[in-house]
């Protein structure tokens, strides 16, 4: 009896269900208590904006506290450490709702992780701070949250052509940015993650494939901070390139929903020309947010075949082994969202849980960036991950192109 039940701890007893049982809690409690759930503030009014982030800071550092109490890792130093980072992470969104820098649409994650950047490449990280960097436990508890704002509802308003372009896109941009990877002698490990983050959905692809081949969390950094730094020109570059070709708005943000990898920059994006632009390219995001869960399938199944087990058996137990278990957090809080509530109440919590999946992405960051050195990223040992990434993401733009101008302007507008 002993065993068994230390069996089954054993088996629980992992980072991936830990975040997972945590994110389940955070969503119960958005859902029975929305009111209780903190949000940050992005302008300093009075002191009820200190308060309340005050009060977030405080639900942070609690989720961090059960985490790795329950994982048991120390907890010495974490107060100290996450209240810095906290605080860089509530620069970053006071920066960013600036009226003139919101009007760029440079996300608070782009001022998190430059600030992570500074400290780490100019003065280093100091001791003291190491303890609360823990980017992967907040990104993957920010996924699930953000899985309760994905409505199957929404996400079918763009009727099959948005979900076709993803299902294009995804598939073929993937498999040749992994061909071109592998061919230009990027390791299989890298060149995997590198081809999620073009094809997918940028930093969240990268991640959930991590989980699933096991890959090195270096190399992970290094592929999150090329998504992010090309994801800044590409804001402002393919709308205006839209203007020059004469793309109509469906066509134009079909472009930029299917190429830019982060929601919120391809919202800015869209922005820029139009609401019917923005409101197409986010649809177009979103199905591709949708495919996360299933890529991560096939991915774990072809590592399976492929991956470094070489010849091991691929069994149900060793895919399910491979898969990243917040991934399925992330699907079950889209699927209870979607279908156990009414569209308006799942959009009213679903305002709260974005909020505070936006603060656990904005912490993150800031993570990402204190461990990010330039030195590695642009060092002789990572030029092929970046030229086979830049060749990918240029494949990306050209096929997704091509691809929204079939579906969006000439089938659409035929039936």
């Amino acid at each position: 009896m002993e065993k068994t039940k230390k069996h089954w701890w054993s088996r629980y007893h992992t980072e991936d269900w830990i975040i997972v049982f945590t994110g389940i809690i955070i969503l119960a409690l958005a859902v029975i208590f929305p009111s209780y759930i903190p949000k940050m503030p992005k302008v300093i009014e009075n002191t009820s904006s200190l308060l309340n982030a005050g009060y977030m800071f405080l639900f942070l550092l609690a989720i961090t506290y059960f985490v790795n109490f329950i994982l048991n890792r120390p907890l010495k130093g974490i107060f100290l450490s996450l209240l810095s980072i906290f605080a860089l992470a509530w620069l970053s969104n006071l920066i960013a709702s600036i009226p003139f820098i919101k009007e760029t649409g440079l996300e608070s994650v782009f001022f998190a992780v430059i600030f992570g950047l500074i400290i780490s490449n100019t003065i280093g990280v100091p001791k003291w701070m190491s303890p609360g960097i823990q980017s992967e436990v907040y990104i993957k508890i920010g996924i699930i949250a953000l899985g309760s704002t994905i409505l199957f509802s929404e996400v079918l308003k763009a009727g099959a052509y948005g979900l076709a372009q993803a299902l294009v896109v995804v598939l073929v941009v993937w498999n040749f940015a992994f061909w071109v990877a592998r061919k230009m002698k990027v390791d299989a490990e890298m060149a995997t993650m590198l081809a999620s983050g073009v094809s997918i959905c940028g930093v969240s692809a990268a991640i959930a494939t991590c989980g699933v081949i096991k890959g090195d969390n270096k190399k992970l950094s290094t592929v999150i901070s090329l998504v992010l730094v090309i994801a800044i020109p590409m804001m402002y570059l393919l709308p205006w390139l839209s203007n020059l070709m004469g793309l109509s708005p469906e066509v134009a943000g079909a472009w930029l929903g299917g190429t830019i990898d982060t929601t919120g920059a391809v919202a800015a994006a869209g922005t820029l020309l139009g609401e019917e632009a923005a409101q197409t390219a986010i649809i177009v995001k979103s199905s591709q947010n949708v495919l996360l869960g299933i890529a991560a399938f096939i991915i774990a199944l072809y590592w399976t075949y492929k991956g470094r087990e070489g010849q091991q058996k691929p069994t149900i137990g060793v895919i399910w082994d491979r898969f990243p278990k917040f991934v399925v957090g992330f699907i079950l809080a889209s699927l209870i969202f979607s279908f156990c509530f009414d569209v308006e109440t799942a959009k009213s919590i679903g305002k709260v849980t974005k909020s505070l999946s936006n603060t656990l992405f904005s912490v993150a960051f800031v993570c990402i960036g204190l461990e990010t050195r330039f030195k590695e990223i642009f060092s002789k040992e990572n030029r092929q991950p970046l030229k086979a990434f830049l060749t990918a993401q240029t494949f990306n733009i050209v096929i997704t192109l091509f691809v929204a101008w079939i579906l969006f302007g000439v089938l659409k507008p035929m039936l």
